[in-house]
């Protein structure tokens, strides 16, 4: 991917990865537009000098009036990064957590197709361009105390192999951005062994960078999630990785 003449959309990039990936389309010479639902992080982003656009993936009339708006000032779009997500607890022990499951469900999920839905029919008249979808290490190996949050990117995934069959001779790519913990949004103060901002950010530029750009963009401290079942770790990881339910407010005491 030649990263210094593309239009990008980056929906979710108003704090964390998003940003910081907008941040250095930005200055490898791409034109770059950031769509989000916090209108402080949108004005601060316009100071910045990027393009803003209101958006709610949770609402389908919001995400087709955000495309309109994305395609009016940018008709020349090409790559569209679905940033969009939320990580909520659950204890799945107690009914009453179907309301975070349904909210992630809806954001992470849902929210992904929304936005692919609506640049679709954009990018395959182009006849080129990409979609970035965002899944996680979670997707290929569980957290459990976000259990939606691990089937809402495990979905994604499975999203994104089948919308990159579909798409095949139109011109129009899909790859996958897997992230492992990354030092932002909180979760520095959570995981000690969470990658720094900024070294996930130059590692994902360079991998998006090469040719062909993989289908997959895994950065080296994300491998040990995404293989885990191939090298056969993934029973005691996930065993490991339960210990964190010790977390939940209703299992500690």
């Amino acid at each position: 991917m030649d990263l210094s003449n593309r239009t990008v959309l980056v929906v979710g990039g108003t704090s964390g990865i998003g940003r910081e990936l907008a941040r250095r389309f930005a200055a490898a010479g791409s034109t770059v537009a950031i769509g989000g639902r916090n209108p402080q992080a949108l004005t601060e982003l316009a100071e910045e000098g990027f393009g803003t656009i209101s958006i709610d993936v949770t609402s389908s009339a919001s995400v087709a009036s955000a495309r309109d708006a994305a395609l009016a000032h940018y008709p020349e779009l090409d790559t569209v990064v679905t940033m969009s997500g939320v990580m909520l607890l659950e204890d799945l022990r107690d009914p009453a957590h179907f309301e975070a499951a349904a909210t992630t469900v809806d954001t992470n999920l849902l929210g992904t197709i929304r936005v692919v839905d609506a640049f679709t029919p954009h990018l395959i008249r182009r006849g080129a361009g990409t979609f970035v979808t965002v899944t996680s290490g979670i997707a290929f190996l569980p957290f459990p105390p976000m259990p939606s949050y691990a089937a809402s990117k495990a979905g994604v995934h499975a999203y994104s192999e089948a919308l990159r069959a579909q798409l095949d001779g139109t011109g129009v790519g899909v790859v996958e951005l897997v992230p492992p913990a990354v030092a932002t949004a909180g979760q520095e103060k959570v995981n000690p062994h969470a990658l720094p901002l900024d070294d996930f950010a130059t590692e994902v530029m360079d991998l998006l960078s090469q040719d062909p750009t993989p289908r997959e963009i895994l950065v080296k401290g994300v491998l040990g999630h995404r293989w885990a079942e191939r090298e056969g770790t993934y029973d005691d990881l996930v065993a490991q990785r339960s210990q964190a339910l010790a977390m939940l407010p209703g299992r500690q005491g």
